[in-house]
């Protein structure tokens, strides 16, 4: 794996991925006594591996990133906004691949663009990841830096189950994961879980499942937070309404401007693309279709198309004209997932027996759900997402112009968010906030 493989995986609001609902018929050695309640883990101090990575097959989320979107996309309205958190998801499959059988392990790192990887070099990549996106080689040179990004994992294990402590350890160790027993049979886990979803993206996610199956055994959630203003801000005085040419008819938006100002900048036949930095790192990506929709756009977009817009993009001097706009998405990703290839969805394999619980129980991933938020105005960008994923028991270069450019983006368009080379959103605005 490379160093520059860490630049691949764009697109930062907020994201809390829930992997959710192991549905039991067995039952194991209780593992706690109340509804909900900590397991203490001991982990190791988060590291940058990168040296040790380096001797691993490269590994690309962001390919991951925008196989997911093109699945997603297909079946999303082409009138609604659009957004995802791909790294929200990514993070807790990987961390399933701890747990999953040899029989479809492989294909499961495919999935994840990590086709040849061990799982002790993933594991590798993750704390890399981690450690480089949440901006902790910052704190050893500025002690008083706050990341803009905070991520939170977490195992709910059924009080009737036992997590292998093989994968609690490496799940603690390399993803940093809180452990916790709960009671899924009564209404109180799915209050503990939401409020956990609620705690770690600042209340934008505060709802993630109204309630579980009694049957289920275990539930890995992610949460991912991201909020930083632009490195510099729009002016407030000169934001200005005017009408916005969205999928379902015209609309009045207030535009946010930007001119004389040396903005990163791409050009091609498909489309034109700016690059908005924010203050300690990262940057939102807005991406204007020259023809088609903000859709088609995104769902014709890979990895390799994406590094070079970002690679190609130069400093260049001209006008942006861009709606403030929010965007709310609550996705199944079961059927796209199955489609790149995640195995786990097969309840007659049952993939994950044995390796995230002590007992024998037959677990699988019956159902995948996220929920993603993110605002952008003068100030900047506030983002966050929920993934849920239940698990079930039983059978069933361009040329760039020389001219100062121009970029209203009065109809659809499309937007990345990334921090660190992570693709941590993307998604479509079809219809921003209206004028007020």
């Amino acid at each position: 794996m490379r160093a520059n493989n860490l630049r691949a995986f764009a697109a930062t609001l907020a994201a809390i991925a829930i992997i959710a609902g192991l549905t039991a018929c067995g039952a194991g050695a209780a593992a706690g006594t109340g509804v909900f309640s900590q397991v203490k883990t001991k982990s190791r101090a988060l590291k940058d591996t990168g040296d040790e990575a380096a001797q691993a097959p490269p590994i690309s989320e962001s390919g991951f990133a925008f196989s997911l979107g093109q699945k997603l996309l297909a079946d999303a309205p082409e009138a609604d906004n659009f957004v995802y958190s791909p790294l929200s998801v990514w993070l807790p499959l990987a961390a399933l691949a701890n747990a999953t059988d040899a029989e479809h392990r492989l294909a499961l790192l495919a999935a994840l663009g990590a086709a040849g990887v061990s799982e002790a070099q993933l594991n590798e990549y993750a704390q890399t990841l981690l450690y480089r996106v949440a901006g902790e080689g910052n704190k050893k040179y500025s002690p008083g830096y706050i990341s803009p990004l905070k991520i939170a994992n977490a195992l709910f294990v059924s009080r009737h189950e036992k997590a292998r402590q093989k994968f609690a350890q490496t799940f603690a160790d390399s993803y940093l994961g809180a452990m916790f027993n709960v009671d899924f049979a009564s209404q109180e886990a799915a209050d503990a879980v939401n409020s956990w979803a609620s705690e770690h993206t600042e209340g934008l996610i505060d709802r993630i499942i109204e309630s579980f199956d009694p049957g289920t055994v275990a539930a890995i959630a992610n949460a991912i937070y991201y909020s930083d203003r632009w490195d510099l801000e729009f002016d407030a005085e000169e934001t200005q309404p005017d009408a916005f040419h969205a999928t379902g008819g015209d609309i009045a938006a207030d535009y946010m401007k930007r001119e004389d100002d040396s903005l990163r900048y791409y050009e091609d036949e498909r489309a034109q693309a700016v690059s908005l930095g924010f203050k300690n790192g990262g940057s939102l990506w807005i991406i204007l279709p020259k023809a088609g929709t903000a859709n088609s756009l995104l769902e014709g977009m890979d990895a390799d198309y994406f590094n070079e817009m970002r690679d190609s993009s130069r400093l260049a001097m001209g006008k942006l004209l861009l709606p403030k706009f929010e965007a709310e998405s609550e996705l199944s990703l079961g059927g796209a997932l199955a489609a790149i290839g995640v195995p786990l969805f097969d309840g007659a394999a049952a993939p994950l027996t044995g390796g995230l619980l002590e007992s024998d129980t037959p677990v699988w991933i019956s159902e995948a759900l996220q929920k993603a938020v993110i605002k952008v105005d003068e100030k900047g960008t506030t983002a966050a997402a929920v993934t849920l994923v239940v698990m079930a028991t039983g059978m069933p270069h361009a040329a760039q112009p020389d001219e100062p450019f121009e970029m209203v983006c009065d109809r659809p368009f499309a937007f990345v968010l990334e921090n660190y080379g992570q693709i941590l959103f993307a998604g479509v605005v079809n219809a921003p906030a209206e004028a007020r």
